[in-house]
């Protein structure tokens, strides 16, 4: 395991962080406590300290099970958790339980640091827009809690990368705490975040939390055989399973499994650091040994290229070669520009 920086800022993590929404049986296809922990253990035994949790995994278990298992070593480990969502066991008439204002996030910052058994959050992500509350008072109620020591860092999770750009420059002019990360889905099989969330993020320096990455394990290729493994899911679409086929084919040529390819292929691309999610200890470890090894630029590309993806406008009008030859001249057009930098 290696470790890097979390955005800007001088917070070391580990290149992979353990994603812990199946920790718990609450929403019927989760971990017990047992493997749970022995999940937790085999992550740290390979090094890892950044753990990812959220008010509302399973009804509250995962945070239960995460503040159980670092209790006996707390500041060795980056917890990050999550506000907005509503637990299913709470009280409908409560309206303002879910959501992204300042009485949602003091409410459900006050019960994560009780189910974690902490005085304090590593990171605390917002963990969904809802289109509504304003996003200075956000940041000024993430200011509050940093402030009281009950927040160290913060970020985005699953928010269109205009809520982020602007609640930076709004940071950066009032002095609020500057978000540090986001959090999306990304993996070769979904790369909707090139378009616009992964530019932002690394023109502003955040790092960015990759979730998703075996596209809902469907990548794992257990949907296109006759396995008695568990699925979250009744199918996989065709196409679904024309990747996994395809990645099963990469994955065996190079005598890896599906899952540490498509770990590989996230963890190589700049600013990302991957969330694995494992249901049992033979999947964590499997996606664990993903450290074991790099992929070729070759191997990278041709992962890359399984699944058609088009960025669309703007970016693919302002880095066509002829639009820039226009900006910069003949000779700059022809230099290489990725895209990720504005």
């Amino acid at each position: 395991m290696r470790y890097k920086l979390l955005g800007n800022s001088g917070l070391r993590v580990s290149e992979l962080a353990l994603g812990t929404m199946t920790f718990g049986e609450d929403w019927g296809w989760g971990a017990d406590k047992a493997t749970s922990r022995q999940i937790f253990e085999s992550y740290v035994a390979a090094g890892g300290n950044f753990i990812d949790t959220a008010n509302n995994y399973t009804n509250g278990t995962s945070e239960s099970y995460v503040g159980e298992f670092i209790a006996a070593a707390r500041d060795q480990f980056v917890v990050a958790t999550k506000y907005t969502l509503r637990l299913a066991t709470g009280n409908p008439r409560n309206f303002n339980e879910g959501g992204n204002s300042r009485k949602s996030m003091v409410r459900s910052v006050e019960a994560s640091l009780q189910r974690l058994r902490t005085d304090y959050i590593d990171l605390l992500y917002l963990h969904m827009w809802d289109f509504m509350t304003p996003v200075d008072e956000v940041l000024r109620a993430m200011d509050d809690l940093v402030a009281a020591g009950k927040v160290l860092y913060v970020g985005f999770s699953d928010t269109p990368a205009w809520v982020i750009a602007y609640a930076i420059g709004l940071a950066e002019r009032y002095g609020w705490p500057r978000p540090v990360a986001t959090q999306l889905p990304y993996g070769f099989a979904d790369r909707a975040a090139e378009r616009a969330e992964l530019p932002m993020a690394r023109t502003f320096g955040l790092s960015v939390l990759a979730w998703g990455i075996l596209n809902g394990g469907t990548l794992t290729g257990k949907y296109n055989d006759d396995s008695q493994e568990p699925k979250r899911y009744d199918g996989a679409s065709a196409k679904a399973k024309t990747l996994a086929s395809e990645l099963r084919t990469i994955a065996q040529a190079i005598g890896r499994s599906p899952a540490q390819v498509a770990v590989n292929w996230v963890r190589q691309q700049p600013g990302v650091i991957p969330i694995l999610g494992a249901r049992t200890v033979a999947q964590i470890e499997d996606n664990l040994a993903a450290l074991d090894f790099r992929l070729t630029d070759e191997q990278l590309t041709r992962l890359g290229s399984l699944n058609e993806f088009r960025l669309g406008f703007p970016l693919s009008f302002l880095t066509d070669e002829e639009v820039r030859g226009l900006i910069f001249g003949e000779t700059f057009a022809r230099i290489d520009h990725p895209h990720s930098v504005v």
